[in-house]
């Protein structure tokens, strides 16, 4: 299918700004990784979700999910709901004290 030159410049221009997008957000990425945060979970929090944006403008542009079907939305999704849980199930399980050793002596 044959596009015009109009349809390609546009083409050329989303990808344009998200390079620019994906430029930006790394130099936030190293700035960021100067500051002092006390907090190793707020430093990660931080950290995956710039990673998060940068992660969704590549597979939404450069893989071309924005112009597919709702299947693949809901299923990275459900991707993003899992991760979600994996990460979270060792706080959960430091915070409930199922992690202790009990002493059997």
């Amino acid at each position: 299918m044959a596009e015009s030159a109009e349809e390609i410049r546009k083409h050329v221009r989303v990808y344009i700004l998200v390079f620019a997008a994906l430029a930006v957000l790394t130099v936030v990425t190293v700035g960021v990784s100067y500051i002092q945060i006390e907090s190793v979970a707020a430093t990660v929090l931080i950290a995956l979700f710039i990673a998060s944006i940068k992660a969704g403008l590549v597979a939404g542009y450069f893989m071309h999910l924005v112009s597919e079907r709702r299947i693949i939305f809901w299923v990275l999704a459900l991707t993003v709901a899992f991760f979600a849980v994996l990460m979270l199930l060792p706080s959960i399980t430091e915070f409930s004290g199922a992690g202790e050793m009990v002493d059997q002596s």
